[in-house]
């Protein structure tokens, strides 16, 4: 395991891979028990993962409960991340979901409670909720900040446009930074790198990427069987519905039988290339739900792709950039007079 600082706005040191935690628990009806969680958070942990992953709905807070008695005997040695918006859907009312600064500080106190510790290294606003105004959240979590109850925050699955307002208002008024954001990101949803990538890349934001076998699309088993969270979740999952899922699915399997890599083990490795390219700290979060499966997460850390099959699965699996990205390619084009090559761009600080 490697380490990295999560973006470029703090020192806040995570491990390559974050540990997604959304199966450590029953509570949705399906996931992993008690002692095959603190297996996977054992096997984790041993591995040198840091980074852990959580939020208050997962498994209606049994996720958060687990960590709590796993974590108790070394907290300080672990970044532990959590989230509020949805609640832990254990109760109903309005006052009990959404991103309100009522609705924060209620979320991390009892967050704090069910985890066993005074403080979070990282808070994530989990969603957006349409009425809350961004300066409403900002200055609660800034307030959150002050009073070391969390020491940095983020925010998960916001539109760009968003993100860089709520990074430019906290700047302005000298309150605490966003530090980074999560979204979903894999070789079958590239969306991202429309918008939301190069915005963090241009702030210095780390990224948290979730989801990073497409809800095991990735894998290729759902060619050869439903099992999995497409059957116990019917949710969060990619299906092969297109001329492209296919080419990119077709290309994983054919670069894993010539590495002799698990087809998983080839789309995280291209996830993590693709993150040394980068300019600022991309973090896979896996969601493993057994032992077996996280040891192939750990084995995609070994797995180098040559340039080539690198650039297949780039090609196979890019989207259109859409409006204004290519007309402003174009126009970029007659500018320079179709030869880019003779303008030199000073290079991204990474410090």
């Amino acid at each position: 395991m490697r380490y990295t600082t999560f973006g470029r706005g703090t020192g806040l040191r995570v491990s390559t891979y974050g540990l997604g935690t959304g199966n450590f628990g029953t509570g949705w009806g399906t996931g992993a028990g008690r002692d095959d969680a603190k297996a996977i958070f054992e096997k984790f942990a041993e591995a040198g993962g840091t980074l852990i992953d959580t939020a208050d709905g997962y498994q209606l807070g049994e996720s958060e409960r687990l960590l709590g008695e796993f974590l108790a005997a070394d907290r300080e040695s672990f970044v532990l991340a959590s989230k509020y918006t949805s609640g832990t859907g254990t109760s109903g009312g309005v006052s009990l979901t959404g991103n309100s600064r009522k609705n924060m500080f209620r979320s991390v106190e009892a967050s704090l409670r069910r985890l066993g510790t005074d403080y979070l290294d990282l808070y994530w606003v989990h969603f957006p909720d349409s009425v809350t105004p961004i300066e409403e959240i900002l200055r609660g979590l800034d307030d959150l900040v002050r009073t070391g109850k969390i020491l940095h925050f983020g925010l998960s699955n916001f539109p760009a446009w968003r993100v860089s307002h709520a990074a430019a208002i906290a700047d302005l008024r000298g309150w605490a930074p966003v530090a980074g954001i999560q979204v979903e990101y894999s070789l079958v949803e590239r969306t991202p790198e429309r918008e939301l990538l190069p915005m963090a890349d241009a702030l210095g934001l780390g990224v948290a990427q979730w989801s990073p076998l497409g809800g095991g699309l990735l894998t290729g088993k759902y060619r050869v069987s439903a099992e999995g969270r497409l059957s116990d979740w019917g949710r969060l999952v990619h299906s092969e519905d297109s001329t492209q899922k296919t080419a990119v699915i077709d290309a994983v399997l054919a670069i894993a039988e010539e590495t002799g890599a698990s087809p998983s083990q080839v789309s995280v490795a291209w996830l993590l290339e693709r993150g040394r390219r980068s300019t600022t700290a991309y973090v896979p979060i896996i969601g493993p739900r057994s032992v077996k499966q996280l040891e192939d997460y750990l084995g995609a850390l070994e797995v180098g792709l040559s340039e080539a099959q690198y650039s297949l699965l780039d090609r196979v699996s890019a989207v259109p950039a859409g409006v204004p990205h290519e007309v402003n390619e174009g126009m970029l084009d007659v500018m320079l007079g179709g030869d880019r090559g003779r303008f030199d761009r000073p290079a991204v600080p990474v410090a």
